[in-house]
Formats: structure tokens, C-alpha cells, sequence
């Protein structure tokens, strides 16, 4: 029993380590997306955060996606004010299981 309690509690331990360490993916509806420079603009803008390690802007989707590095995060808060300064509404944000690689792929078969 105590083998299986401590196979159980260390199958658990590594799945959290697992979790805390994988890189996520940010996905956002942005409205006011109408041309290619208001994309390059919010690129820009979520590049410069250090925790990001890719962007995605779909216009026609009206998406923005950015995946982050291993281990880091960035507040909601401050990724909708980021986009809100730049002049764009937020229509939401949630963290997605998908990678940025995903992402194009299931918008381009749109």
C-alpha cells in the first residue's frame, strides 16, 4: 500500500512540475483589427514583453495568439491594456491547450 501511495503522490508531483513548466498559448478576440499595420502594431507591442516567445495576428479572424516561454506567464490585465492603449477592444482572453502552430493551421482550414 505504501508503494502505491508513493507511486501515486509521485505521478501527481511530476504531472504539476509537467504543468507549471510547459509553455501556454495565449488567445484573444480583439475588435478593430481592419489592416495589415494595425497587426504589425500589436506584434510589436506583445514582442516586447519579455515572457513571449511568438505572436499570431489573424485579421480576418479577428485573433491575436501569442504562446509563451516555458515558465512564464503575463496578467490578463496587462495584455488587455496593452492592445487597449494601442486602440483595439478585447473581447476576451483565455489560455488555450493548442499551440501557436495549431492555431494557424485550424484558422487557415477556415
Amino acid at each position: 500500500m505504501k508503494t502505491r501511495t508513493f507511486i501515486a503522490a509521485l505521478s501527481l508531483g511530476a504531472l504539476s512540475i509537467g504543468q507549471t513548466w510547459a509553455a501556454q498559448t495565449i488567445k484573444m478576440q480583439v475588435d478593430g483589427l481592419v489592416c495589415a499595420f494595425c497587426g504589425s502594431a500589436i506584434e510589436k507591442k506583445l514582442r516586447s514583453n519579455a515572457a513571449t516567445d511568438d505572436v499570431l495576428v489573424s485579421l480576418e479572424h479577428k485573433i491575436v495568439a501569442l504562446s509563451l516561454k516555458d515558465g512564464q506567464d503575463l496578467a490578463d490585465d496587462l495584455l488587455r491594456k496593452q492592445i487597449t492603449d494601442a486602440g483595439y477592444l478585447v473581447k476576451s482572453i483565455e489560455r488555450v491547450p493548442d499551440t501557436l502552430d495549431s492555431l494557424r493551421a485550424g484558422l487557415k482550414a477556415r
